[in-house]
């Protein structure tokens, strides 16, 4: 993450968007340079019939955009997403850590209809989780650490509408493609004689909206993201037993506050 910082900041010099400096925005542009930020969500995971993680937690956003004068756009963001989850399965748990990092870059491009402006875009992420189960649940059952890790491709649009004195209403919406998924579990932390995996996850899907308000430096609203992942491949964990990833979903649904310089 910090090699990504220090590259963003470097382009941020030699960005065509700098060319703008001392200009007045288009409001219903893609709006160039830094964006930081902070959210906070409801979250929910769950393996259906098996086991769940719920909760609140709390994050950072940050973001650069680079523009282009033919209205093309390059847009590098991140998110850092921290909870202390409940765990319901066999047996329960409080306080269980549980981390997301995300970054991911698109590019697109802006169109102008009237008073409205459409901004599709196509790129790629990457997601990481990671949460620690390890120590005793309720019922005495052993818990693990887990690793988890998305490759996908988000297709989404931006969608703004002029509401008047400088207020912005921007909808966006974005469909992920899932490319693979990797996911560690160490079940050497629940000595239970079996070895730490690592299982591989093709098939699933994903898709992501905001209904953010936008108003000079500052951007707010509500967002969801949502994932369903299906089964993975199975791989030996000792004893002649096989594990594999379990079907799963994730939900969160939040509220993002953005300053954009």
């Amino acid at each position: 993450m910090k090699k990504l910082l220090a590259a963003v900041a470097v382009f941020s010099v030699i960005s065509p968007a700098r060319a703008q400096t001392g200009q007045a925005l288009d409001p219903l542009a893609t709006r160039p340079g830094w964006e930081v930020g902070g959210q906070i969500a409801q979250y929910h995971y769950e393996e259906p019939n098996f086991a769940k993680l719920t909760g609140f937690r709390g994050g950072f956003v940050g973001a650069y955009t680079f523009m282009w004068p033919n209205h093309m756009f390059l847009r590098i963001d991140g998110r850092e997403s921290y909870g202390a989850l409940e765990y319901q399965g066999s047996g329960t748990k409080d306080s269980v850590p549980d981390l997301i990092l995300e970054a991911r870059g698109v590019a697109g491009m802006d169109f102008r209809a009237g008073s409205i402006s459409l901004s599709p875009y196509l790129g790629l992420g990457y997601r990481y989780l990671y949460d620690d189960l390890r120590g005793y649940s309720s019922t005495g059952a052993a818990g693990y650490r887990r690793y988890s890790n998305y490759l996908y491709v988000p297709v989404g649009l931006t969608m703004r509408f002029d509401l008047g004195s400088h207020w912005v209403f921007a909808p966006n919406a974005e469909v992920d493609i899932f490319i693979q998924g990797k996911q560690k579990s160490l079940l050497s932390d629940a000595n239970l004689g079996f070895n730490d995996v690592t299982n591989t996850q093709k098939h699933g899907s994903g898709y992501r909206a905001y209904l953010m308000l936008e108003n000079g430096h500052l951007a707010f609203g509500p967002w969801i993201h949502y994932w369903n992942i299906k089964d993975s491949d199975l791989q030996p964990i000792g004893g002649g037993q096989v594990g594999l990833e379990p079907e799963n979903w994730t939900r969160e649904i939040g509220f993002e506050l953005r300053y954009r310089f």
